[in-house]
Parts: structure tokens; sequence; C-alpha cells
């Protein structure tokens, strides 16, 4: 089990490191995680040791949401002061996100629409 953390701990320290000299406008995290993503595509399956930490790390995912609801119920009286705020806050990044997702996808999935629609 050790050693599948410590393949984890690599490419996440990979992913800082280039991050860190080379792409600094993408968090290391996620560089590491694409790093992770084409090591596992080019080798074809995951190793034991890996699936072994990562089924582990999924079975106690639930204590990752412990942090976010000490801080609702710590903060509740504020929350419910600021109901409509925080409210018209998430309804407008959902709906900002659809927009910009189905955006991106409609342009990745036929590039030459951009051409079309300049025209």
């Amino acid at each position: 089990m050790i050693h599948g953390l410590l393949q984890l701990l690599i490419f996440q320290s990979l992913g800082e490191v280039i991050s860190a000299f080379l792409i600094p406008f993408i968090p290391g995290p996620v560089v590491g995680l694409v790093l992770l993503l084409a090591f596992l595509g080019l080798r074809g399956q995951v190793p034991q040791a890996m699936d072994q930490v990562g089924s582990t790390i999924l079975q106690h995912l639930g204590l990752l949401f412990v942090p976010a609801s000490v801080g609702v119920v710590m903060f509740w009286p504020l929350l419910r002061e600021h109901v409509w705020a925080v409210s018209a806050a998430l309804v407008l990044s959902v709906v900002a996100t659809v927009f910009v997702t189905a955006w991106v996808l409609k342009r990745l999935a036929d590039p030459r629409a951009e051409d079309q629609h300049a025209s």
C-alpha cells in the first residue's frame, strides 16, 4: 500500500514541479492528474498497489465533507442573514457554468462552427 501511495505522490510532485516552472497558470495537482492519466493510458491497466490505495481513499471520501459541514453549521446565522445573496450567487454560478460548458463543447465538437458564424 505504501508503494501505491508513493506512486500517487510522485505524480502529484511532478505536477507541482511542472506547474511551478513551465505552466504556472495550471495548478500542480491538475498537471499531476493529467500525467497519471497518460501513464495509466499507456500502461493499459491500473497497478495493483495504486488500485488498493485508490479504493481505500474512496471508502473514506465522506470524511472530506466534514470540514464543509462544520463551516455551514458554524456560520449558519450569517448564511441565514444573507440567504438571498448566497442563493443568487449559487444559481448564477451554476447557470454560467452550464452555459460556458455547453459553448465550449459546441466549439470543440465542430471546430468549423467558428468559421461559419464569422462569415
